[in-house]
């Protein structure tokens, strides 16, 4: 039940949306994660600041999860969205910040899993 909701500071087109969707969807597999349930959500164009600047492009990845991740895992997935977000938006890897959230409480077609 991941759901992978990210905000860059560039244009995402549906073309580029595409790719995004397909590598995400290989990434998530890292974590012993599917894409047959994997909720993404692209958020382009926004105003973003690190370290009291914005003159060059960033991401904001939010990475949400049934269960728990280990450090080891969060480490691998986040070199993956570093490198994805890096070959498709030009986003530099320190200008990507990934926040791991973990639940045991997810619901899914009015059930909880």
């Amino acid at each position: 039940m991941p759901f992978i909701n990210t905000k860059v500071t560039t244009e995402i087109t549906k073309e580029k949306e595409a790719v995004l969707k397909a590598e995400l969807g290989k990434a998530i597999t890292l974590i012993g994660k599917g894409e047959a349930y994997l909720m993404l959500g692209f958020e382009d164009n926004c105003r973003l600041w690190l370290g009291g600047n914005n003159d060059s492009d960033m991401a904001y990845v939010e990475v949400a999860l049934l269960g728990h991740i280990t450090k080891e895992n969060a480490g691998k997935l986040t070199a993956a969205i570093c490198d994805i977000f890096e070959r498709e938006l030009n986003i530099k890897g320190d200008k990507v910040y990934v926040k791991y959230s973990e639940t045991d409480l997810w619901g899914y077609n009015s059930f909880m899993f």
